[in-house]
């Protein structure tokens, strides 16, 4: 989620709550913790309800037995993503701040996924170099400028067929403006490039509004060494 600079059309509030109402239905785990996150203080910027059961759905579509998350917060969409996963399924994901990943460890717990989910504390960038691939999904949500160094290193875990996800790439059309001294705008718009220019990505970003206003994610499948996609697929 960004920081929003306009007033959003209520409807879309009210669109969500309707698809959530219709398709999501309650679920007490996840309402506990968001409430476990707001009582530690975590800021309210994790996916919306339809947007973590969208995470849910691509896991379970693209068959995800391993799961990479660059950004927990308190691991409202890490357990939405661990969901996704069979009984041996495996995810890592991680978390910069000390205090965010405890409260997710306690989140992870309470859903039953503690053994199912690993959360590493550090720098994203450094952790994720003593990872190794591949990871068959990966979900980037993490800090903004480092959005191109999260991609190479997604690439470097991911085979053909792995599925990567960026949240937060539209910020209320902020990724238009060439100009922007914002750096995660700036760092959006280098991601944007980087994939432009990857032979071995296949990709799309779609725009969303909802009870998070206005954004996007950007979707992409890794593709075969030569970088070129499946012809059965297209």
């Amino acid at each position: 989620m960004v920081q929003r600079s306009e007033a959003p059309d209520p409807r879309w509030a009210e669109v969500d709550h309707y698809i959530a109402d219709r398709l999501l239905g309650s679920d007490p785990l996840l309402a506990a913790t968001l409430a476990a996150n707001a009582a530690a203080g975590l800021p309210d910027i994790d996916v919306s309800p339809a947007q973590g059961r969208m995470l849910h759905l691509f896991a379970r579509m693209a068959g995800a037995r391993r799961i990479l998350e660059i950004g927990t917060l308190g691991g409202y969409s890490t357990i939405e993503l661990a969901h996704a996963l069979p009984a041996d399924g495996r995810l890592v994901t991680l978390e910069i701040d000390a205090q965010h990943a405890e409260v997710a460890r306690v989140n992870l717990a309470r859903a039953g996924l503690a053994e199912r989910a690993e959360v590493l504390v550090g720098p994203a960038a450094e952790t994720l170099r003593t990872l190794d691939g591949p990871f068959d999904l990966v979900f980037i949500d993490a800090d903004k400028p480092s959005n191109v160094t999260y991609l190479r290193e997604a690439l470097r875990l991911s085979r053909p067929g792995t599925v990567i996800i960026v949240d937060n790439v539209v910020r209320e059309g902020g990724v238009l403006d060439a100009h922007s001294a914002d750096e995660r705008i700036r760092g959006t718009r280098a991601l944007f490039d980087a994939i432009q220019a990857e032979p071995r990505l296949t990709a799309t970003a779609v725009q969303t509004v909802g009870v998070k206003k206005w954004d996007g994610f950007l979707l992409a499948v890794c593709a075969g060494p030569t970088g070129q996609d499946d012809p059965a697929v297209k």
